[in-house]
């Protein structure tokens, strides 16, 4: 393709109708696709929502003007990434054939993934250190690489109506069908899981999976109760909407944790026992949240971070057992999630930011550094 003006504005209107497609394919796959590993859709939404709107985004409910917003921000960068790798990037990238552009587009989405999590959004331009905290890197990854499967269509897109090459025009046309069929796939997976109906439990330990579940649930309504009481009383009002996330959040997986028991096991999932909860680590004792509740408000903030750094660090140990055990992958994954947001929680209570967040960021996504 030669590079002439018309040629020009023809790579630019094709890149942003391949972003338009990329990217609405990407909301779609990330909405329909994360409660298969263990994430609720609409917190998720909201903490990209937080991005650019900080903390008016947060609440303890999402609620649809931040979820709307959340979207609208994913829509806008990954639309941005396809301009610059078929616009500014068009010398080298318009004229290519789609299975090179795949080739090259799922590094990119290592690459854009990485940027954003590591410098974009954690520092310049936006130094919001909540999203790099609260969730690991391989979930942009994933939301980058479901846009980057789209990339291909580009080569069918480059050329005006009827002037497609043959070649092209069958690789592009089998590649949408498969998209389409994955897109049915998925919902009908969706459709069915939030009926109770997900896919059978997969793993080799179901005694340590149900007791994780079981203790975990129980925990994070511990949590919850927690956190809703910091929304009331925190000094600081960015300590206030950082527990409504956690409220959010916890809330988000009690609801994945009691559709995962009922679709796997069969069964009212059992309530933990007094015993139980008193040897989970980090719960804390009635005296403990008493405390808490009685804290003078001039030492509220204080009394509530060390009580919920005991109790989060309590949930990192729990979760990091699970995720190397040999339980169900979905319900790994979840823990590994949950290992990475509680301990970045941790430090958003402790004021860390810029490049010390990003650099807890990154080793909370290896291992358990609270306990």
């Amino acid at each position: 393709m030669r590079f002439t003006g018309r040629a020009r504005r023809s790579r630019w209107i094709a890149a942003a109708e391949l972003g338009l497609i990329s990217s609405t394919f990407s909301t779609l796959v990330s909405q329909l696709f994360a409660a298969r590993i263990g994430r609720d859709a609409a917190v998720d939404w909201m903490t990209v929502a937080a991005i650019p709107a900080r903390d008016w985004a947060l609440s303890a409910e999402p609620s649809w003007s931040a979820i709307l917003a959340g979207i609208g921000f994913h829509q806008w960068a990954d639309f941005s990434w396809a301009l610059v790798f078929f616009g500014v990037l068009g010398r080298w990238t318009a004229d290519l054939a789609p299975r090179t552009i795949l080739l090259l587009a799922l590094p990119w989405a290592a690459f854009t993934s990485s940027m954003e999590w590591f410098v974009l959004v954690p520092l310049f331009p936006f130094w919001q250190p909540l999203f790099t905290l609260q969730q690991p890197y391989w979930i942009g990854l994933l939301v980058h690489g479901s846009s980057a499967v789209m990339y291909p269509l580009f080569a069918r897109l480059r050329w005006r109506r009827g002037h497609a090459r043959l070649r092209d025009i069958r690789f592009t046309n089998v590649w949408a069908t498969g998209a389409v069929a994955a897109m049915v796939l998925l919902g009908a997976i969706a459709l069915f899981g939030s009926h109770g109906y997900e896919p059978p439990w997969m793993g080799r330990d179901r005694d340590a999976d149900q007791t994780y579940i079981r203790h975990m649930t129980a925990h994070h309504a511990q949590g919850i109760e927690l956190a809703r009481i910091a929304a009331e009383q925190a000094q600081d009002p960015h300590l206030r909407k950082l527990a409504m996330l956690m409220v959010a959040s916890q809330a988000g997986e009690i609801r994945i944790f009691e559709n995962w028991w009922l679709s796997w096991f069969d069964t009212e999932m059992p309530d933990c026992s007094t015993e139980e909860r008193a040897a989970m680590p980090g719960y804390l004792t009635p005296a403990e949240m008493r405390g808490v509740k009685a804290a003078p408000p001039d030492q509220f903030d204080a009394v509530f971070a060390e009580a919920m750094t005991k109790h989060h660090s309590g949930a990192v140990r729990m979760a990091d057992q699970i995720w190397q055990s040999r339980g169900d992958l979905r319900l790994r994954i979840m823990a590994h999630a949950i290992r990475h947001g509680q301990q970045g929680e941790i430090a958003l209570m402790h004021g860390v930011d810029g490049v010390t967040a990003v650099a807890t960021a990154f080793r909370n996504m290896f291992g358990d550094n609270v306990n």
